[in-house]
């Protein structure tokens, strides 16, 4: 029986591990802290279900007037709160952990059933592939003790951890990673977000919906830097004008505590001041101390490990799904280089990895989703294409749930029609997303978009509008 060992319990991992149990090979896992990684226990998953109870207290805020909701308040005026709900963070934060380590649970049960082995501990290479094409992979528990398995092939996905400015060392109290602010049991009053990558601008819009004041420190021009620009633009503007410090080309030198405050100094030499601040300034691989390069894995100058299309590694046998190869940091990415790895090792059919129909979604308020060739792309004249952007303030159904902010963008190549990107901008765009990813992937035409029904009223409906606008231009030469 093939034998199939795998470091590291993130969806790279259990997904690979299910896949390869399936196709009847031996596997082992290999994790630390308890399957589903960060991605369940300390990022994707918690973060997600804190936003959802921060997307309650938006719609809520941003529209019951609107919508003729009635608030019943016997507070005398005078000492009246402008908000009147408010959000209890160390019940918010309880619901996270427990709702984290109940999927763990499930993850876990799902891979013991399909037949994997889980062994806890951490894992490392023990050198170079052997003469009978095995190797060993070196296991330490948290007592100490080692355990050698042998394996036919090694998948390392081992993710990522949150990158740390010297000058700037969480102390898990006032100064935090995304990992520690689930300990929290109070609001943080005055918040100061320092980077304003996706998890940055995620967690600076979930506070400020649940009620804190927030600064969110840039270094870049704008919100966002990887996303759309108009989709960025959408998002700064509603992040504005809902009350937050959006502070732009500015960089972060240093933060400390001082008291119950954080004071953190920015490279211009100004200096901001809050309660609590959240490091959110990217991650790096956990790539040390596993004999990666000994054993014949190449690394990049990041410490990522260098992957082909279908998951291998510079050394033959070990594979690498996930974080941990910085293709794109999305847990269905980490999940599909996991089992694309599986399938090729174990000789079932295969498809390498195409990163153009990836869909992936920031979490904020409204979401941002895209797919495909982006406007960058075709800016930079990587691919020939048509644009159409349809803001959703013309939807109805936008209309009736006093939805003001958004748009649906699509992308398409010229005489062909051929859908080759798109980009939404509204509340619950992760599902959304999902016909333009399906148009994307298998190559239909803004014809075919415009052609297929959709339910009246519903936001749904801009995206079969864009395709009806793009087949228009086409039929009449303009695209």
């Amino acid at each position: 029986m093939t034998r199939i060992v795998i470091i590291g319990g993130g969806p790279g991992g259990y997904e690979a591990a299910l896949v390869g149990a399936q196709l009847g090979a031996e596997v082992t896992v290999v994790d630390c802290d308890g399957l589903g990684g960060a991605s369940v226990l300390t990022d994707c998953v918690p973060s997600k279900t804190l936003i959802a109870t921060a997307e309650v207290m938006t719609t809520f805020d941003s529209s019951y007037e609107e919508l003729g909701i009635v608030v019943a308040d016997d507070t005398p005026p005078i000492e009246q709160a402008a908000r009147v709900v408010g959000v209890d963070l160390g019940k918010v934060n309880r619901r996270v952990k427990r709702l984290a380590l109940a999927q763990s649970h499930d993850i876990t049960a799902s891979v013991t059933r399909a037949g994997a082995r889980v062994l806890r501990g951490r894992g490392k290479l023990g050198g170079p592939q052997g003469i009978d094409g095995t190797r060993d992979v070196i296991v330490t528990a948290a007592d100490g003790t080692e355990t050698i398995l042998t394996a036919d092939a090694v998948l390392i996905a081992t993710g990522g951890t949150p990158r740390e400015i010297p000058d700037a060392m969480p102390d898990g109290e006032r100064i935090l990673n995304w990992t520690q602010v689930y300990d929290l049991e109070e609001l943080p009053e005055e918040l100061i977000v320092v980077g304003s990558g996706v998890t940055g601008a995620e967690f600076a819009g979930a506070y400020q919906a649940l009620g804190s004041r927030v600064t969110l420190v840039s270094s870049r021009d704008r919100v966002l830097p990887g996303e759309d620009p108009d989709a960025a633009a959408v998002l700064e503007d509603v992040f504005r004008r809902r009350g937050m410090n959006v502070i732009g080309r500015s960089r972060a030198e240093s933060a400390k505590r001082v008291g119950d405050r954080v004071e953190v100094t920015l490279s211009d030499g100004r200096v901001i001041t809050g309660t609590h601040c959240l490091m959110a300034v990217g991650a790096i691989p956990n790539t040390k101390d596993m004999n990666l390069e000994e054993s014949g894995v190449r690394l990049k100058e990041s410490g990522h490990i260098w992957t082909d299309k279908v998951s291998r590694t510079s050394s033959p046998g070990v594979y690498a799904a996930g974080d941990v190869t910085g293709v794109f940091a999305l847990a269905s990415v980490a999940a599909m280089q996991g089992r694309i790895a599986m399938y090729h090792f174990l000789g079932d059919a295969v498809a390498p990895l195409n990163l153009k129909t990836v869909s992936s979604n920031v979490f904020t308020d409204p979401e941002i989703a895209t797919v495909g060739y982006t406007q960058a792309d075709v800016d930079a004249g990587k691919i020939d294409a048509r644009v159409v952007k349809l803001p959703l303030l013309r939807n109805p159904r936008a209309k009736m749930q006093g939805i003001r902010d958004g748009f649906v963008k699509l992308f398409c190549r010229p005489g062909t029609g051929i859908v080759v990107g798109g980009v939404v901008v509204s509340p619950r765009a992760s599902e959304l997303i999902h016909p333009i990813s399906i148009a994307v992937d298998n190559n239909l035409t803004v014809e075919q978009i415009a052609n297929a029904f959709t339910v009246y009223p519903s936001l749904s409906g801009s995206i079969a509008e864009v395709a009806r606008q793009l087949h228009t231009r086409k039929a009449a030469g303009e695209a």
